[in-house]
């Protein structure tokens, strides 16, 4: 089997959605005017963090202004703005800010990736191509050995990770697995703890449905999860 670095280099160079490689593209030729003067990533968005990591955090996809802008996942968008201090706070992130890739910042313990490696147009990618996406997650799965814990941000991460799960053979239905913030599951013997949450959007940040002592808490029952 092959390691996160090879893996990580055939996500960057993957094709397998034209849709969304078109839209990647675009936003990073049009550019924002705040950030004009930069160079977008402008492709697949990989994973990152500790390659021996505990913990596993699921998003649903790169920002088009965000990651697909910097190339690291919830990296230079409010919702990173919201995650990565939370992560700092719990011990699982260097620094409580994430700026572009090369700022230092290390996840510690923790590894951070997502169902769709692509910026999809209004957030929202197909069906089709969260499928053409699955078997990058269940690479990292496989390759993340030590994982104990993993962090759905959001419904469609929660439902991503047990359909890949299922599709992987490590659990046989999702019988009573519902998504709802704060909710914890543990799935079987051997198998990480499934905890979820409301995804750190402006969306749901700004408007209180997410609030900093919620997503805290979430933080705190993984990290007793893992003592």
């Amino acid at each position: 089997m092959r390691g996160l670095e090879p893996l990580n280099q055939t996500i960057i160079t993957c094709d397998r959605c034209p849709r969304l490689l078109r839209h990647c593209r675009e936003v990073a030729r049009v550019k924002r005017r705040a950030y004009r003067n930069e160079t977008y990533w402008g492709k697949p968005v990989p994973g990152f963090g500790d390659p021996n990591a505990r913990l596993l955090v699921v998003g649903l996809a790169p920002g088009a202004h965000g990651a697909n802008r910097t190339g690291r996942n919830f990296t230079g968008d409010g919702s990173g703005d919201f995650l990565y201090p939370a992560l700092y706070r719990a011990g699982f992130s260097s620094r409580p800010n994430s700026v572009n890739r090369e700022d230092g910042l290390r996840l510690i313990d923790a590894y951070i990736t997502a169902i769709c490696r692509c910026a999809p147009p209004d957030n929202k990618p197909l069906l089709l191509e969260i499928l053409a996406c699955r078997s990058y997650l269940e690479e990292e799965l496989l390759l993340l050995k030590r994982v104990r814990a993993i962090l759905a941000l959001g419904k469609i991460a929660f439902d991503g990770i047990l359909a890949t799960m299922m599709e992987m053979g490590w659990i046989e239905n999702r019988t009573g697995l519902q998504f709802t913030h704060g909710v914890s599951y543990e799935l079987g013997h051997d198998l990480p703890i499934l905890f979820a949450s409301y995804h750190p959007s402006r969306q749901n940040t700004q408007t209180g449905r997410l609030t900093r002592a919620m997503f805290d808490g979430v933080f705190g029952k993984i990290r007793r999860s893992l003592v």
